[in-house]
This record gives structure tokens, C-alpha cells and sequence, in this order.
């Protein structure tokens, strides 16, 4: 793999994750047993999010493209549900150092219980779609999960676990809801995060308030937080991203360490929100 295809297939899975996995910072551990299930507080159906994308390029930053996520209250198999939509596009000039063409989407009960996530991804040449199904029983949950290549092959494996498992969208639905609260610098929790082939484990670091500007030209009061993952048998910094001080948590910004770079994200425009966005910094 060439280094143009190894920038992408980082910053791409990067970006999904950052932004779809951003708001694990309140989430701590529930068994199955509860079905998965917690009150939703921080949204509702029709919220709109959007991004614009950079990307550090030989030292200079580089408009990269944009990101969007869209969330409204659907159906599933028949029932009551949220579709939660991730799209990230990068632009022509990038695409000659990259190709950014990734969608997202997942199913959660009302509740936010995860039903279903699919993520398809294009990275350089390669093209590869996960899907995961849940069922709840047994006190725990049972996962069917399934990795589609370019080439048509797949591989579908099943796993069970006595503990609730997200996908990197249905998290940023479920753990918006949550309350960080009572929590000192350094903080962490730990989070199994399911995808095609395989569940792994995550962790969250929290750092702090910090005010950040977005690319509305609006400063905003945020949480400071670390997405890590292990690598040789210890936790590296992946995501650095703020998310509104209020009871909407949205992203603001994210900041994702490459190995052959650096790429930000910056809210753009926010429409729907369920809460007033009371952190704004006059």
C-alpha cells in the first residue's frame, strides 16, 4: 500500500471514529441484563450536524472536505426507532492525496437500545461494508456481525456478551444522555465498540473544559476529551474532541492524530437541536 493510500485509510477511520465515537467520555458500564436501554435527553428527530474537514498536509493545513450526520425517529423491522445518518466527502484538490467517500448508519430503539449499524467505507482502492445486527436475550446480547469486500467475499461471525457493545454511531446516539458531572481530569472508562469482525476495547480520557471556536465564528464552553486505543499492549491517543458544555453535547471540534499527519473538524452549522445551546462564550 502506497503512502497516499495509508494517509487516507488512517484519516478516514479516524474521522468515522472521532466523530462517531466522540461522545464516549459519560458512558460507564450497564449489564445487558437492562436491555441496553437509557432515556434519551439530548436530541430528537430531525437534528442536522455539519462539518468542514482539514487536513495537515507537508506542514501546511488543507481544506479537506465536509461531514454531515443527520438523525430522525424511523421504523425498524416494524417498530419505533432513530436512523442515524455519517457521511463524510472529501473535495476534488484532496482527493488527489486522498479519497474521502465514507457513509454510516445505524438503527437504535427509542430507548437507545443499538439495533443495527452499518458502515460502508472506501479507502484508496479498497471498499469494505460492516454490518452488525443485535438481539437482546439471555441477559446479555448476541451479535451477528459481517465484513463484505470489494471483491464480493465475506466473512460473518457471531459473538455473545453479558455487557451492553456499541458500534461507533449508535454510542454518539446513545451516550449524548449522559452526565459527566463530578468527574476530575484524568478520568477513564472503558468501552467494548463492535464493527465487521471483531469487538474492541476503547477508552475515554477526560481532560477538562476548554473554549473553542467552530467555523460558524461561534465560541463555545466545551468538554475536553481523548479517545484512545491499545497499541503493543498500551492506550494511544486516537481522537482529541470537544463537545458542547450543555445538555445537547455536540462535537465542536476534532483533532486526529495520523501516523503520516494531523486532521481537524469543525462544526459548521447545527439545526434541531432538542436543548438550548446555553454554552455559547460572549
Amino acid at each position: 500500500m502506497t503512502m497516499k493510500t495509508s494517509n487516507h485509510s488512517i484519516l478516514s477511520q479516524k474521522i468515522r471514529g472521532g466523530i462517531a465515537t466522540l461522545m464516549l467520555f459519560v458512558l460507564g458500564t450497564m449489564g445487558a441484563s437492562a436491555q441496553c436501554t437509557f432515556k434519551n435527553t439530548a436530541f430528537k428527530g430531525g437534528e442536522f450536524l455539519s462539518y468542514n474537514l482539514y487536513y495537515n498536509w507537508k506542514f501546511v493545513w488543507v481544506k479537506a472536505g465536509s461531514a454531515s450526520m443527520y438523525t430522525v425517529q424511523s421504523h425498524y423491522k416494524g417498530k419505533d426507532a432513530y436512523r442515524a445518518s455519517l457521511t463524510t466527502r472529501g473535495n476534488n484538490k484532496v482527493d488527489e492525496m486522498f479519497v474521502l467517500r465514507d457513509t454510516l448508519l445505524c438503527y437504535s430503539t427509542l430507548d437507545m437500545a443499538p439495533l443495527y449499524f452499518r458502515k460502508g467505507a472506501r479507502e484508496g482502492n479498497r471498499y469494505t461494508v460492516d454490518e452488525v445486527w443485535y438481539n437482546y436475550k439471555n441477559g446479555g446480547v448476541a451479535l451477528t456481525q459481517r465484513r463484505l469486500n470489494k471483491d464480493g467475499s465475506s466473512k460473518t461471525i457471531n459473538n455473545f456478551c453479558e455487557e451492553c457493545v456499541y458500534d461507533m454511531l449508535n454510542i454518539f446516539l446513545r451516550a449524548r444522555s449522559f452526565s459527566p458531572e463530578g468527574w476530575k481530569k484524568g478520568h477513564v472508562v472503558n468501552i467494548p465498540i463492535a464493527d465487521g469482525n471483531s469487538i474492541d476495547p476503547a477508552q475515554l480520557r477526560y481532560r477538562g473544559k476548554s473554549t473553542i471556536k467552530a467555523d460558524n465564528n461561534k465560541k463555545y464552553r466545551c468538554l475536553e476529551l481523548s479517545y484512545m486505543e491499545k497499541e503493543n499492549g498500551k492506550y494511544k491517543e486516537i481522537v482529541r474532541f470537544y463537545v458542547t458544555d450543555d445538555d445537547n453535547h455536540i462535537p465542536v471540534r476534532l483533532d486526529m492524530f495520523l501516523r503520516f499527519g494531523s486532521a481537524k473538524a469543525f462544526l459548521t452549522s447545527m439545526r434541531g437541536n432538542r436543548n438550548p445551546v446555553d454554552c455559547i462564550v460572549k
